[in-house]
């Protein structure tokens, strides 16, 4: 059978795969999973949900409000807020678990649920396959009487907690800074603004209307030409890229030049360690982080640690290890002392604290790394299990990191959730990583 639960969550066109039945059904499993080892509690066990703009969140939250509710489970709705203000509230309002409906970064015909247990943390596989086992056998009736879930309609509250939170891990006058901030006409649209002039900064907003159709519609972090555009049209000193969920963020420089993910994360990471900050003086980040961020990284005597791409592993290796940040290159960045996920805002927060307690620029800031050029070809094959193992493939492989040295990398690995096989090359001239890339390439491909 096909696992449910993707990479973040469980994802899909809403009302086709993703439906309001199967909403229904998964609130109810997961209010079994998760409220199992709190049912002996005096109080009934509580859920927080909160959603982004799109028009479907309307549906799947009336669905698993009723799922919820049909366990027992009294339920909280938070409205329109970012994930990590959902995983901070859960924990804030001292939930037994929390629900956050949205899409990310896809277009607005998808939407997705994600669940956090007690405390605001994203579930581990093993639990998510558990929801998935007990939606299989879940029995139809519930409780009865006194014993069903109630559902509050609206958290008067929500947002002004999360916007105390945010506060309170700033602690910087951010006066004198002018910023562009894209929203995505997504669920920052309100919070983010709104924190960034609550630091001092001078803040304008674009695309910051939701209409529960206009979400990632050429506009956020998966657009980032508008912004690039914004900034040098208002001439402000950066701007700000959120997705629809506001867990990641992108910025750009007063030129307009983009500082990705890995440039913020080298910036911030700098920045801890020169306050003594950075717990064990290291950063973790995916594999598929540059490795101009590795060679900068070495350079400040900070080590990085390599996780498997996505966010949630970052998470699991910060709360192994006891790390204070990190994250990916997408712009998802991860401060274990103050979120339990990656909080766009926060990460926008951090940026122009540096740049204020500095004096320096964005751009004088991200030259603390040379982003080396990086080339990612996605090949079709007919069995990516087996293309790791291939002797052609060891051997170009091998061929390539001899060729390329220190000065370059060769990361190969299967997709997730398509038969293909990605061949990544990084090296100091782009031509040169093109060439190599391709070689491999064309020796996955006749496998």
């Amino acid at each position: 059978m096909t696992r449910l639960f993707g990479t973040d969550g469980v994802r899909g066109l809403a009302n086709e795969k993703l439906t309001a039945s199967l909403a229904l059904r998964l609130g109810a499993a997961a209010a079994v999973v998760l409220t199992k080892d709190r049912r002996s509690h005096k109080r009934r066990p509580t859920a927080i949900i909160g959603r982004d703009p799109r028009v479907s969140g309307e549906m799947l939250a009336a669905a698993l409000s009723a799922g919820l509710a049909s366990r027992g489970v009294d339920v909280l709705r938070v409205g329109v807020l970012p994930t990590p203000g959902v995983a901070f509230l859960t924990d804030d309002y001292g939930a037994d678990l929390g629900v956050m409906i949205s899409a990310s970064h896809n277009p607005m015909p998808d939407n997705g649920i994600k669940f956090f247990s007690a405390g605001g943390h994203k579930l581990p596989d093993d639990v998510e396959n558990e929801i998935e086992e007990t939606m299989q056998d879940l029995q139809e009736q519930g409780p009865t009487g006194t014993s069903i879930g109630r559902i509050i309609e609206e958290a008067p509250d929500a947002r002004s907690r999360y916007l105390s939170h945010l506060a309170d891990a700033m602690q910087t006058d951010l006066s004198g800074i002018h910023v562009v901030v894209d929203t995505a006409n997504g669920a920052a649209s309100a919070v983010a603004p709104l924190a960034y002039e609550a630091a001092g900064a001078q803040v304008t907003p674009i695309h910051n209307r939701p209409d529960s159709y206009n979400i990632n519609d050429n506009c956020g972090s998966t657009h980032i030409e508008q912004i690039q555009q914004a900034v040098v049209e208002y001439g402000a000193d950066l701007g700000l890229a959120h997705d629809g969920d506001a867990d990641r963020c992108l910025a750009v420089d007063a030129e307009g030049n983009v500082v990705d993910g890995d440039q913020i994360m080298a910036i911030l990471a700098v920045a801890l360690n020169e306050d003594n900050d950075l717990r064990h003086s290291t950063l973790v980040a995916t594999v598929m982080s540059n490795l101009g961020l590795r060679l900068a990284m070495e350079r400040e005597g900070i080590k990085v640690i390599d996780t498997k791409v996505g966010d949630r592993y970052v998470l699991e290796e910060l709360n192994r290890g006891g790390y204070d940040l990190g994250g990916e290159q997408s712009g998802h960045v991860v401060f274990s002392e103050y979120a339990t996920t990656g909080d766009g805002t926060l990460t926008g927060l951090h940026l122009m604290k540096r740049m204020a307690t500095t004096g320096k620029s964005l751009a004088e800031l991200a030259d603390v790394m040379t982003v080396l050029p990086q080339v990612l070809i996605n090949v079709p094959v007919s069995d990516k299990s087996i293309i790791l193992s291939n002797d052609d493939v060891i051997s170009c492989r091998a061929a390539a990191e001899e060729e390329l040295g220190d000065a370059g990398r060769v990361l190969l690995r299967p997709s997730g959730t398509e038969e293909i096989f990605r061949v990544m090359v990084e090296a100091a001239d782009e031509e040169q990583a093109r060439k190599v890339a391709g070689r491999i390439a064309a020796v996955a491909a006749a496998v």
